[in-house]
């Protein structure tokens, strides 16, 4: 009674330390201080083990067990300050509503028609995957009753259903990032194990459906309630399934007219649509929780109910999940933990039980699937490296692993050992994939000092990098112009380059991509055709530009920033390319200066190691409409290449193309002035092709920073070569001509395309 008691009578909030009140005493207060510690203490472990490129998922098991009584709660004193058992309801409650909401996100990642697209491979197997894991823990499963004390109370087929989901189950979120990180998950091998992991998580939550509805409220029934009587469990199985058909018949078509209702010309999702969408999650969790199934099924339901297509899904994730994942999640991780009690594995016979659990759980994981993988004709490192990703846990299982608890299916130490198991395989998962499965390493090639369309038959090649709809147009209107009806054919690759955090959004932008290509394409198209012609040259979704002359290949690179130069000069390397371009990291609009300085890290990084040359685009809104193009020539390798560049755009008849040559080298005390004689044949071979096409003046003057002032606000294009790289100017990876142009004035109004030659011999 004295215990209900101190429960009636919590407050939220303290009067405050003036008048005696201690806040740690108090709801609220408590709430603040348990949060705080809690993002502290995973945000270092994250810290600490992203050098062994753990997912953060890994950090905040470890960081929700250290917080419990398996480290910091052996002291008790301090345990009972900082997680007095009166608040464990109170946070719980809201790391239950992270969840909810997370659960929801889960939902939104898969798209169930992408699901049905990926073929029998995928679906056989998730199949091994579920299958033989599941059928290894019925062995496992009888074993744990008779030796785990306690456990014996539980039903056979309650223990067997949850030890053999938390041993089958592959954590959908975990694998997709784990995936990201190893740069995976573009390739085969990654969408094949995106698409078992989404059949593997729809069939394990079916199974955990059902595992809680033959649970009840555990073995020792409750308040009326008897988890023994089969026709209860099969009354909340005739409701689950009535709910998931009410959801597919009535609620599915309205979200589908919701989220039409969120047109591209739409900045803010009107807010109505956000609460009808955020009450909805609420809503369907209270009623699976009235069914008698766990209120997470209905938020992940709902989730699924939602279209991925158009502007809704992607503008409603980034509206709640940083502050479900980066704030209340780990709180149920740090819930997770309080529960989790390691000194609850005692003795040699509980260490034993627990590296049994851990090898069943891979060997059923990693053989059913390696098997399956092999049948389907998968190489065999490549099978392999499928059944480790499939082994990955995480939250998913943590989620089975607390419900389970709840229902009073697993006891302390049950719960303590499949705990530990989820961590372990988890933590494996990683360094495992990097050991048995490297992708092949890029070689450098030496590019040939010819004009790659020297040769008629040749298609030359470029690489163009987006981060935002916003660098399309002007390079589509750039490649446009290198194309007429007498020039060779042309390849462009489009690279959109995701950044990869922790957001959902990053791994539904891979999906949208893989199964549409660009995202944004569709919503640029549309926008510009309402507009004044941005893009005026012909476009389509299938990619194509300037008269089908142009053919585009589209794909995504996720990756942290400190490794995207890797995708880029990867794929460079595999496509032959012969020309990268890499939008420059600042951007003007209406006069005020946009800076991103996680793209010019990934400039320098290209620039450095790219195996082709590089091209960076200075972007002041280079358009279709009277193109007036200028190259300024100084001599050396990098302006030799933009001559050719330049070359490729004389032809165009919409545009005007000018060649100034600066005699007066002197100016500028790093331009390269080897192999002059190179730089007069290259200039005598460029006026003798393109004579009558191209205007030629040569100026001989001091001041040249003025000059390109002038030509920079007469002309819509300039095209130079970078030059020595000088550390002592802000932007060394301009050159002088390139800082003059394309940062320091803002009364300039071209856009700039600064070369720089590929050197093999600077790379090595």
């Amino acid at each position: 009674m004295q215990q209900i008691r101190n429960f009636a009578t919590i407050k939220t909030s303290s009067g405050g330390v003036w008048q005696g009140d201690n806040p740690l005493n108090y709801a609220f207060p408590l709430l603040i201080v348990q949060a705080i510690l809690v993002l502290f203490v995973t945000r270092f472990l994250t810290f600490l083990l992203k050098p062994l490129r753990q997912p953060r998922v890994v950090a905040e098991i470890i960081g929700g067990i250290l917080l419990g009584p398996s480290a910091l709660g052996r002291n008790k004193d301090l345990l009972e300050i900082v997680f007095p058992s009166w608040s464990t309801p109170i946070l719980e409650s809201a790391a239950s509503l992270g969840l909810l909401f997370f659960l929801f996100l889960v939902g939104l990642e898969l798209d169930l028609t992408s699901i049905r697209r990926t073929g029998k491979t995928a679906f056989g197997i998730a199949l091994a995957g579920i299958s033989l894991p599941f059928l290894f823990s019925i062995g496992v499963s009888f074993l744990l009753r008779k030796t785990v004390h306690g456990m014996d109370k539980v039903g056979h087929i309650q223990c067997i259903l949850f030890i053999g989901v938390s041993l089958s189950i592959t954590a959908f979120p975990v694998l997709a990032r784990i995936l990201a990180e190893l740069k995976l998950l573009t390739t085969q091998v990654g969408q094949t194990a995106m698409a078992a992991a989404a059949f593997n998580d729809v069939a394990a939550w079916i199974l955990l459906a059902l595992a809680v509805a033959l649970a009840g409220n555990g073995s020792t029934g409750g308040a009326g309630h008897s988890s023994s009587n089969p026709l209860t469990s099969i009354w909340v199985l005739i409701s689950g399934i009535a709910f998931i058909a009410f959801m597919f018949i009535f609620v599915r078509p309205l979200m589908n007219w919701v989220a039409r209702q969120c047109t591209p010309g739409q900045d803010v999702v009107d807010e109505a649509y956000v609460c009808l969408t955020l009450a909805g999650v609420m809503l369907s969790g209270f009623m699976t929780d009235l069914i008698g199934i766990h209120s997470i099924f209905g938020a992940f339901v709902f989730g699924l109910m939602i279209p991925k297509e158009g502007e809704f899904t992607g503008r409603l994730i980034k509206r709640i999940e940083d502050f479900v994942c980066g704030l209340l999640l780990p709180l149920y991780f740090a819930s997770s933990g309080l529960k989790t009690d390691v000194g609850k594995i005692r003795g040699a016979e509980a260490w034993g039980l627990l590296a049994l659990v851990i090898t069943t759980a891979c060997v059923g994981k990693v053989v059913g699937t390696f098997a399956v993988a092999m049948v389907c004709k998968i190489p065999m490192r490549e099978s392999l490296a499928l059944g480790v990703l499939m082994n990955t846990k995480g939250l998913v299982e943590l989620i089975v692993l607390n419900i389970g608890k709840e229902k009073k299916v697993l006891n302390d130490e049950l719960f303590a050992i499949l705990v530990l198991m989820a961590l372990v395989t988890t933590f494996m998962t990683t360094p495992t994939i990097m050991a048995i499965y490297k992708p092949s390493t890029r070689t450098f090639r030496v590019e040939t000092q010819s004009s790659t369309r020297q040769n008629s038959q040749h298609t030359a090649r470029i690489l163009a990098c987006v981060h935002n709809p916003d660098n399309l147009p002007s390079i589509l209107n750039l490649i446009e112009s290198t194309t007429t009806p007498q020039t060779s054919s042309l390849k462009l690759y489009l690279m959109h380059l995701v950044q990869l955090t922790d957001r959902s959004s990053s791994i539904m932008m891979v999906q949208r991509t893989r199964r549409n290509g660009f995202p944004f394409v569709k919503r640029l198209i549309s926008r510009t055709s309402r507009s004044d012609d941005q893009i005026a040259v012909p476009f389509n979704v299938h990619g194509k530009v300037g008269d089908g002359r142009v053919k585009i290949r589209q794909s995504t690179s996720v990756s942290v920033l400190s490794t995207m130069h890797d995708d880029i000069c990867n794929l460079a390397e595999s496509k032959c390319v012969d020309l990268i371009i890499l939008p420059f990291h600042k951007k003007w609009n209406d006069g005020t200066e946009e800076v991103d300085a996680g793209l010019r890290f990934v400039n320098q990084n290209v620039l450095a190691s790219a195996p082709c040359s590089v091209a960076l685009l200075v972007d002041r809104g280079f358009s279709c409409a009277d193109r007036k193009v200028c190259i300024l020539f100084f001599g050396g390798s990098d302006d030799r290449k933009a001559l050719e560049m330049g070359g490729w755009m004389a032809e165009h008849p919409r545009i005007s193309t000018t060649l100034i040559r600066f005699r007066q080298q002197q100016a500028f005390e790093c331009i390269d002035t080897s192999k002059e004689e190179d730089d007069e044949v290259a200039v005598a071979e460029f006026q003798g092709k393109w004579n009558g096409l191209v205007e030629y003046i040569e100026k001989d003057m001091k001041n040249i920073r003025e000059e390109m002032m002038n030509i920079g606000m007469n002309f819509s294009l300039v095209i130079v070569g970078k030059g020595a790289t000088v550390t002592e100017l802000e932007h060394p990876e301009l050159g002088h001509t390139g800082v003059v142009l394309g940062a320091l004035e803002l009364s300039i109004t071209a856009s700039v395309l600064i070369i720089q030659h590929h050197n093999p011999i600077m790379l090595k």
